[in-house]
């Protein structure tokens, strides 16, 4: 899937001139990271990474399932066992209204107020909650770092730790990270407390590891499967009591990543936006949605967690 997906679509077009690849970068520096933070969010999800954004944000499901608490009730509310391309949907739709809308659209408040009903209709700690947004600021960078086109400016680390600062107050979660640093420290204190074996969780983790080849054609599916697994890490691979992949194998599938980073910095900058609701991965919506819509409908007296969270989009 990670290795497939490459998206290097063609992006000259007739009567383009010259192009500078990096400055769309120089733009998000003349901004300030603070004021203009999810502006920048959105140059760098939307133009500079989206590809990259959206396989980090698929491990970082991973991550949330390792800690029982999450993946044990994921389980419990079936979502992601038997209706696993929806809530894949749903989740990556509701973020994205926020990043492409703004926080203050009629979409953007449409989504946070969805998000908000689902999460109140289940018993979920502030702690989980505050870690699974770590996991939105921290996964991306890091993944990023390692096979990005290039690493992340400051001023993007900067605008992401406060753009989901912004939308974590909004989802009522107390005791949020100010800086990314303390993101980071928050998630990896987190991980090492809490990461653990759950037998729910490891169906949550299998039943995503099949929607996820179910994408490609069917042979595909042991070499997709091997290749997201040699992108785990150990801890990861250790609470999911997955085999881990053999040195050559993980070494392989890292380097073909990276590779596909560099000849991604080759090409010219994106000219046209790429949305989350544009990837070919969201299946689920083939005649549109309404944002109001999206996400899950908890039953009263029935207790789980989605770990994740009337505009029209065509």
């Amino acid at each position: 899937m990670l290795l497939l997906n490459v998206e290097l679509e063609p992006r000259w077009q007739k009567g383009d001139g010259p192009v500078k690849r990096y400055e769309r970068l120089e733009q998000i520096r003349r901004m300030d990271p603070r004021e203009e933070a999810s502006e920048i969010y959105r140059l760098t999800s939307v133009h500079e990474f989206p590809w990259d954004l959206a396989r980090a944000l698929e491990l970082a499901l991973y991550r949330t399932y390792a800690v029982p608490a999450i993946g044990r009730l994921l389980a419990e509310t079936a979502e992601l066992t038997d209706r696993p391309q929806k809530r894949y949907d749903d989740t990556a739709l509701l973020l994205d209204a926020v990043v492409e809308h703004g926080f203050d659209s009629e979409a953007g408040r449409s989504a946070i107020r969805r998000i908000n009903q689902m999460h109140r209709g289940y018993d979920i700690s502030n702690a989980d909650m505050r870690y699974v947004l770590c996991t939105f600021v921290v996964v991306p960078k890091r993944w990023i770092d390692a096979y990005g086109w290039r690493r992340m400016s400051r001023h993007e680390i900067v605008a992401s730790a406060v753009h989901y600062r912004t939308l974590g107050r909004r989802m009522g979660i107390e005791g949020i990270p100010e800086t990314y640093e303390e993101f980071e420290a928050c998630l990896d204190a987190y991980e090492e407390a809490h990461f653990g074996w759950d037998e729910g969780a490891r169906r949550v983790a299998d039943s995503t590891l099949d929607l996820m080849t179910s994408w490609y054609p069917r042979p595909l599916a042991p070499l997709l499967r091997a290749s997201t697994l040699a992108l785990l890490d150990e801890p990861l691979l250790r609470a999911f009591r997955y085999e881990p992949p053999g040195a050559a194998t993980r070494a392989l599938v890292r380097r073909a990543v990276r590779a596909r980073g560099r000849l991604v910095r080759l090409l010219p900058p994106r000219r046209a936006p790429h949305h989350a609701r544009q990837n070919r991965e969201i299946k689920g919506y083939p005649d549109g949605y309404r944002v109001a819509e999206l996400g899950t409908w908890p039953v009263p007296g029935v207790r789980g967690c989605p770990a994740s969270p009337g505009t029209r989009v065509e």
